[in-house]
């Protein structure tokens, strides 16, 4: 299928917005996501009529959507470097080179996403959305695997660090501390450490001094 017989707008202004150009009408009130949601599922639509033949959203397969995301490569920002580039791998090209522009695995992702979710909210199956299916998984994994080779930039989500469960804990000895005018505080400090207080009183006036807990993780 030529790229010429299927969207006849004009190329567009950014990555995730390929479809600017395209007449919506989304309220106001729309958050930016649905609204770009909106877009790029009329944006389907649009690439589904003019498919040739026409295809029928109840028809559309996994392979379908392959073929939908290479379409939308001529609209691509993103240099990616071939093996024969003598930029290949280096994050910070030099100079120019004639590599091919593609589409940023980030922006596909997050289209797949988006239409993933939109199919679902007009009526499709979960079991059903070809957005979902495995050869969609494998394609765009493969596209972040070439791209961080070519252009040597890692794509590993970065991992959530767990925070550190600190026990806040007060307490008051009140069998035989209370009996010596002793009183003991545990407490976290500004900057997440623990600290003991150890208070005492006597007829000559109040004294207390701070120490500081070690924290294991």
């Amino acid at each position: 299928m030529s790229a010429s017989a299927v969207v006849s707008h004009s190329s567009p202004t950014s990555e995730t917005s390929f479809c600017s150009n395209q007449k919506t009408t989304s309220s106001s009130s729309l958050s930016r996501y649905e609204s770009q949601k909106r877009r790029d599922w009329n944006t389907f639509g649009q690439y589904l009529k003019n498919h040739k033949p026409p295809l029928v959203l109840s028809r559309c397969s996994g392979a379908h959507i392959l073929e939908f995301l290479r379409y939308l490569d001529q609209f691509g920002k993103t240099k990616v470097h071939v093996i024969s580039c003598p930029f290949f791998g280096n994050p910070n090209p030099p100079a120019p080179c004639p590599c091919p522009l593609r589409q940023a695995w980030g922006s596909l992702d997050a289209l797949v996403g988006r239409l993933r979710a939109a199919y679902e909210e007009n009526g499709g199956k979960q079991e059903m959305n070809p957005f979902g299916a495995r050869a969609v998984r494998l394609y765009l994994r493969e596209v972040r695997d070439t791209q961080s080779k070519a252009r040597g930039i890692g794509y590993e989500k970065k991992k959530r660090k767990k925070p550190k469960k600190v026990v806040m804990e007060e307490f008051h000895n009140n069998n035989n501390n209370n009996n010596n005018g002793v009183e003991e505080d545990v407490g976290v400090n500004g900057n997440g450490g623990l600290f003991m207080a150890v208070g005492s009183s006597s007829s000559g006036g109040r004294s207390s001094m701070i120490f500081s807990l070690p924290v294991f993780n």
